[in-house]
């Protein structure tokens, strides 16, 4: 606004204009509060609101041009096909999805040649704290599987008044709705001429392009879907309305005398549908929904007289599940869990359906369609979980779904529900869809935003006093960031620069790439050689070390040495040590198409751990058994290409000891077993 069209310049507002006013010229008396609170919009319906936000375009502007993902930055759309004859499409991240191609176009119809950054916003509301979060989808996903690449930055808190002093329901609602919806308009108002027009951003290795930030996508669970959307509790999100029911929410709304949500912040959003940016959930919908029914279906179906024994054979089932394959174990059963997280019910999914296979049903039911029911739902929750998704795998994903539903009347039939109007149940079939439009759900899962919580939210209300906490912790995000900031700096000039190297996105190609993973430091430094032995049971470690290091001194190519020659060798060995350093747990943990590791995604483990005394509970001794591929070079699928063993220990050789017992050409690994062979796969079946 020019300074002749603003009565109160050289503030941009009215309400600056009488703030400062109100500062220079009142006292200090209780009655010049008054007057501060009669100013318009400083007080409304009967309290004030503080709303800490950042400028939304310079939090998309700082990710743009972080050196740190620079090389990874994607602009250009692509289409990725599992075949030659280009049939059959794959979805992954998100530049391969369908919405980014046909927001392209429309974008191209207006300004051609520009560029799209989707602004992906998520949010994960407490009782204490309501944090709005920020990421862009030109970052792979590879990089917002962890929080500590900093690949997303907190935009705002919004208020988490509960404005108790409205006692009218219907307005109490309404002004939640209202007071939400401000507050989203506020904060995300700079991407409507942003998207519209778009603006200039540079990329940390100089290159400028023309960019258009949309709001692309909004990751939340149910609650704060329904107040984003302004759908009723129960309805769809995503489905169509008849044309004949268009307006009647409106007019349901003015016959009650109570006021919809007019204007949502979302109604002016370049390239927007705000009902198509609602994402699938797997923490919330899936795990924490759709998994957590189906347990209190499976324990409601106990109650007949002809199974009651069902809840003890869960519990019997759980508790001798063997420790191993990195399966929690839940020593008292599943039925009597309360407040269930997300990750057990994860675990639990790994042997429901194992349970079930025996079980008896009241009335002689069949028991099949029991079976069909849980099988279909497990088929859906790890489908709608792929990395990667083609044609096909969403076939499959439907066919899933559709294995389901037939068989969903078991539970009708035990009279544990009279219908399945479920939305999380109902959300489920949308998923193929917005599969295609957005990609795959590890684009965008509420989990990482549980992970921000602590970084972001926790960690800065525990550095407060907190009293006017907000403050605080805006403060010490603020410092902590320039912190951060400063040290990639330093961390830049003392690497002479960045140097980056090509980065193309590939699907993953759904194998299992693993790398074993060890702790930093050894679980017990030093342990005696003889209380390895006895807690442990390494019996005969003496020979065996010593047989080791004769094998690997002679070398794998020479000449067999006889029994008498092997012993002589053996008995000249002396160890220059009497303790050792070991380690309780082997990890094999996931990679990532790109060659990260995912740390927090465990696909196996061993364990090897003595008897010890936890107060007065025993914990038995824990020695896990092995399905080990013999030879490194070994690729056959046959058996006697593997061996079962028992790993009793897991070592480590002092580094000054390797020079005495080894000569300087053998490579020797920095961890070692001491493995109890069982009898060798026979060549013939018994």
């Amino acid at each position: 606004m020019d300074n002749e069209e603003n009565l109160y310049y050289p503030f941009a507002l009215k309400i600056e204009w009488e703030v400062a006013h109100w500062a220079k010229l009142c006292g200090s008396s209780s009655t010049v509060f008054t007057d501060l609170l009669s100013i318009d919009r400083v007080i409304v319906t009967g309290e004030s609101f503080d709303v800490y936000y950042c400028d939304i375009i310079e939090c998309v502007k700082s990710l743009y041009g972080d050196p740190d993902f620079t090389q990874y930055l994607t602009f250009s759309l692509e289409w990725h096909y599992a075949d030659d004859n280009k049939t059959v499409h794959l979805f992954h991240d998100m530049h391969t999805s369908k919405w980014w191609w046909k927001t392209q176009k429309k974008l191209d119809a207006q300004h051609p040649g520009r560029t799209i950054v989707p602004t992906i916003i998520s949010s994960n509301k407490t009782q204490t704290v309501y944090p709005m979060y920020l990421t862009i989808g030109n970052i792979p996903k590879e990089l917002h599987h962890k929080p500590s690449p900093g690949s997303h930055v907190l935009l705002a808190y919004l208020p988490t008044s509960h404005l108790e002093h409205i006692t009218n329901k219907a307005s109490h609602h309404r002004t939640i709705a209202n007071l939400y919806h401000t507050c989203l308009h506020h904060v995300l108002a700079p991407l409507i001429p942003a998207g519209t027009e778009g603006i200039l951003m540079h990329s940390s290795d100089g290159a400028r392009c023309h960019c258009h930030p949309i709001f692309a996508s909004f990751v939340s669970d149910y609650p704060e879907q329904l107040m984003t959307t302004g759908v009723k509790f129960g309805e769809c999100l995503k489905c169509d309305v008849d044309a004949k029911d268009t307006g009647t929410f409106v007019h349901t709304c003015a016959t009650a005398g109570i006021k919809p949500i007019i204007h949502p912040f979302w109604e002016d959003l370049p390239f927007t549908n705000i009902f198509r940016t609602i994402m699938p959930d797997v923490l919330h919908q899936l795990y924490q929904g759709l998994i957590k029914h189906l347990l209190a279906w499976l324990s409601a179906a106990c109650g007949g007289a002809e199974i009651d024994a069902y809840p003890q054979l869960l519990r019997h089932h759980c508790r001798r599940l063997p420790p191993n394959h990195h399966i929690h174990l839940f020593t008292k059963g599943i039925t009597c869990l309360s407040c269930i997280s997300g990750t057990e019910h994860a675990q639990i999914c790994h042997f429901i359906l194992r349970i079930i296979i025996d079980i008896c049903l009241p009335n002689n039911l069949n028991a099949g369609h029991l079976l069909q029911a849980v099988h279909g739902l497990l088929n859906s929750l790890y489908l709608t979980q792929y990395p990667c998704h083609s044609s096909e795998t969403l076939h499959s994903l439907d066919e899933a779904l559709d294995h389901f539903h037939p068989n969903k009347d078991i539970f009708i039939q035990f009279g544990i529900h009279n219908n399945f109007n479920l939305p999380k149940l109902h959300a489920a079939c949308h998923y193929h869809l917005m599969i295609t439009l957005f990609s795959t759900t590890d684009n965008y899962n509420t989990e990482y935003t549980e992970h921000l919580h602590i970084d972001l939210a926790k960690d800065a209300y525990c550095a407060t006093n907190h009293k006017d906490e907000f403050i605080q912790m805006t403060c010490w995000l603020e410092q902590k960031e320039k912190i951060l900031q400063h040290q990639k700096f330093v961390s830049w000039c003392l690497a002479g620069g960045h140097h980056f190297e090509p980065y193309h996105s590939h699907p993953p190609d759904m194998t299992f790439h693993q790398e074993q993973v060890m702790t930093k430091h050894p679980t017990a430094k030093a342990v005696s050689i003889q209380k390895l032995v006895e807690d442990y049971g390494m019996t005969h470690f003496h020979e065996a070390l010593a047989h080791y290091i004769v094998h690997k001194c002679q070398g794998d190519h020479s000449v067999p040495l006889h029994d008498r020659e092997l012993d002589h060798l053996v008995g000249d060995i002396h160890f220059p040590f009497h303790h050792l350093p070991i380690c309780h747990k082997i990890k094999w943990c996931s990679i990532d198409t790109g060659g990260l590791t995912k740390g927090h995604v465990t696909l196996d483990s061993v364990h090897t751990k003595p008897q010890q005394k936890l107060g007065s509970q025993l914990i038995h001794q824990r020695s896990d058994t092995v399905f080990v591929r013999l030879g490194e070079d070994s690729v056959t699928n046959d058996l006697k290409g593997f061996s079962v063993g028992q790993i009793r220990v897991i070592f480590s050789l002092p580094p000054k000891s390797l020079q005495l017992l080894f000569p300087p050409t053998v490579n020797i690994p920095p961890h070692l077993t001491y493995t109890e062979w069982f009898t060798p796969f026979p060549s013939a079946p018994d």
